[in-house]
């Protein structure tokens, strides 16, 4: 059973055992608390019609051990048994679609940012959480704007890693759109070309192609980001990744984001210059019905990207 109030449930994963929710803490004096020194993931469960599935779990927990090494954060998970982890955690909280929040901390109770021999934990979180956006933007799209707030320099913060201590950038551009009226920012990056999202990746159709930024331009190398490259593949598009200039976004015949959190969100207005017809077009449609297919389970996954989560022996009974 679970708390549903805020989100919580029972039991989260810290370094091999499973814990409840309320003491999975921290000390203060942890790394992670003053340096930001931290790396993470957001996977999402699905239910499906033979019960709960995880997206893409072996890319996302790759992706950790790469953030880790990038980062040079000691991880003694492997691949394989993070991916069990997540599966047990998933189990042990008698959940069937959810969001996991797999993050390993520096920590210990010691000043000084230099972080080699600090301690290093990691944890699997299992939340309720809804469409990161909102569901009504699933379906009629979201107004955003274009940040002040650029992506780094690609010789300052490595984006390639989904760490913590990046997405204090991201925290500037998210919190400017809100204030100004917006549900998001579009950032650019460095040289000022078209990144990405405050959190996440984002595409661009224009006559049929479609467009989305480089891996250098600053971006976090997406898994929903790849995984709507190979269905609009497979959908008979062509797909370009390119640098892309600012008003591009205007003259743009349909614009979506994609993320785990954010799914496949629509964008119906930049700067309050509509895009196309100001709702969700036939590609943007097309890729998020045949994504939330293979999620959900309502048709087969070809690509080998849904793990199952065995149901617990008793449940239900």
């Amino acid at each position: 059973m679970t708390d549903r109030s805020a989100g919580r449930t029972m039991k989260i994963w810290r370094d091999g055992e499973l814990v409840a929710w309320a003491d999975a803490t921290i000390h203060v004096m942890s790394h992670v608390v003053h340096y930001g020194s931290s790396v993470f993931e957001g996977i999402r469960s699905y239910e499906t019609p033979s019960g709960a599935a995880i997206f893409r779990l072996r890319d996302h927990m790759r992706r950790l051990h790469d953030s880790c090494k990038i980062y040079r954060l000691p991880m003694k998970w492997s691949v394989e048994e993070l991916m069990q982890a997540a599966v047990d955690t998933v189990a042990a909280n008698d959940l069937r679609a959810c969001y996991l929040r797999p993050v390993a901390v520096r920590t210990g109770e010691q000043m000084g940012f230099y972080p080699i021999g600090v301690p290093v934990e990691t944890f699997i979180i299992a939340y309720n959480w809804g469409t990161y956006l909102g569901h009504e933007a699933l379906v009629n799209g979201v107004d955003v704007s274009v940040s002040s707030w650029r992506r780094a320099a690609p010789d300052t913060f490595p984006t390639l890693a989904k760490a913590g201590g990046n997405y204090l950038n991201s925290q500037l551009s998210k919190a400017q759109a809100r204030v100004d009226g917006y549900a998001e920012g579009i950032m650019l990056d460095s040289f000022g070309y078209v990144a990405e999202g405050s959190g996440e990746n984002l595409f661009l159709v224009r006559d049929g192609i479609l467009y989305t930024s480089p891996v250098a331009a600053g971006i976090l190398h997406g898994i929903t980001r790849d995984s709507v490259m190979r269905i609009g593949r497979d959908l008979g598009l062509e797909v370009r990744e390119q640098n892309m200039p600012r008003e591009m976004l205007y003259i743009a015949d349909e614009l979506f984001f994609s993320g785990t959190a954010a799914e496949l969100t629509p964008i119906r207005s930049v700067d309050r210059i509509e895009i196309g017809s100001a709702k969700p077009g036939p590609v943007t449609l097309a890729i998020q019905e045949r994504f939330m297919a293979i999620a959900k389970g309502r048709v087969p996954d070809p690509y080998g990207w849904l793990t199952p989560v065995p149901t617990p022996v008793g449940a239900g009974a």
